[in-house]
């Protein structure tokens, strides 16, 4: 007990250093859905929460793979040393093919119906939001935590500003969105001067061949993003589509305020896990023993806060949805109770997913991914029929129910197994 007090403490200690960084990036978050739910059309929301959607699929293959090996490779190497420059050099390299991949992709089937002409900003917006990924990736690896917040701070604030300034003053949805996009690429400027300050990036040089090691050690990390945007932020584009096309934006609405909500404290839980728990749970790596009671120290916390925290949401829905989003979308809380129980199995099951990406376990996590997803669709095949957008939210908490089951089961089978 007193050493999962002290793991509980480790935890907590750094969860704090992030307090900041992740009381920007929600607090962001909540004003623009507020804006959007008060001053954009019917559907809105919706439309908010698609554009966001494929910003993420097109910087998944970056930030979920590539930058997330950049932090567990770079994490025991010295800044400027020929090895780190050999890493990010790679990064670099990889970032730049995902992004031309997602750019062809792109151009072969337009942005959202709107005109051509978006599809080139759009583009040049996520590479800038890529490449201060990529600079924030490196500063965390080297511990710079401070020059991190100070970054998620930033790029907060300029996202949020952008919305204010473009929706108030009655711009097309289309413009609104994509300044939404270009004031969080300019945090690249920011997040180079940082780097550059903190010795993380190394002064420029003729380019030199790209090491093959490096390259394969990331494309482990990379293959784990594919799964994870094909089995997971493909799905949800899909389904949000296809919830569009069934019910009409202003019924989608509805599902959508839940969603979002779950997407606002969903970003307060990964960037604590990403920036305390993931690196920690990578430098213990090659000491199994002390990584297993790491995770067990983290889970015994979380399990009871979480369940915590999530039943204040729920006895909150009544006023916290109007506050939050619009009085017209209050009747979405007849859909929040399985969201939140199913998000509470969800994060309970990222702890053991983490661990599988700090020990680049690259098949068991795709396999993880892939048949969460089958069953998913299987789920909502047979739910959305029968329940309507009541299914959508009752087949996620059965989703991620079962996941965390499966993980629960594997973990203390291998438990059992040590001697």
């Amino acid at each position: 007990m007193a050493a999962i007090s002290s793991t509980a403490k480790t935890f907590l200690r750094g969860s704090l250093g992030t307090g900041v960084a992740v009381a920007a990036r929600g607090a962001g978050a909540l004003v623009i859905n507020k804006l959007f739910a008060t001053y954009a059309p019917a559907g809105g929301l919706t439309l908010l929460a698609q554009f966001q959607n494929l910003m993420a699929l097109l910087t998944a293959l970056p930030n979920d793979g590539v930058n997330v090996g950049v932090v567990k490779y770079l994490a025991p190497l010295q800044p400027g040393s020929p090895r780190h420059r050999t890493w990010l050099g790679a990064a670099l390299a990889l970032n730049a093919l995902a992004l031309l991949i997602g750019a062809a992709m792109l151009a072969g089937t337009g942005l959202l119906g709107w005109d051509w002409r978006s599809v080139p900003v759009f583009v040049l917006g996520i590479a800038l939001v890529t490449g201060q990924s990529l600079a924030g990736a490196a500063l965390l690896a080297a511990g710079r935590l401070r020059a991190y917040i100070g970054l998620a701070v930033t790029l907060a604030a300029l996202g949020t500003a952008a919305v204010a300034a473009t929706l108030l003053r009655g711009a097309p949805l289309p413009q609104v969105l994509l300044s939404y996009l270009l004031a969080q690429g300019l945090t690249l400027l920011p997040a180079l001067w940082l780097a550059r300050r903190a010795g993380v990036l190394p002064k420029w040089r003729p380019a030199a061949p790209v090491s093959r090691t490096a390259l394969r050690g990331l494309g482990q990390f990379l293959l784990m993003a594919v799964s994870s945007l094909l089995f997971g932020r493909a799905v949800d584009y899909v389904l949000r589509d296809h919830l569009l096309a069934t019910y009409g934006p202003a019924r989608t609405d509805l599902w959508q305020a839940v969603a979002k909500l779950s997407d606002n404290y969903t970003m307060v839980f990964g960037a604590v896990m990403n920036s305390v728990f993931y690196p920690r749970l990578s430098a213990l790596a090659a000491q199994p023993a002390q990584a297993r009671h790491y995770l067990r120290g983290v889970l015994a916390l979380l399990a009871p806060l979480l369940a915590a925290g999530l039943g204040l949401v729920f006895a909150c829905r009544s006023w916290l949805l109007p506050l939050l989003f619009a009085p017209r979308l209050l009747a979405a809380q007849a859909l929040l109770a399985p969201q939140l129980l199913g998000d509470w199995a969800k994060f309970l099951s990222w702890v053991f997913i983490y661990q599988l990406m700090a020990r680049a376990r690259t098949g068991p996590y795709i396999a993880v991914q892939a048949a969460s997803a089958v069953v998913f669709a299987g789920l909502l095949a047979g739910l959305l029929p029968r329940l309507g957008l009541a299914g959508a939210v009752w087949a996620h908490a059965a989703r991620y129910g079962l996941v965390l089951g499966a993980c629960v089961a594997v973990y203390l089978r291998g438990w059992r197994a040590r001697p």
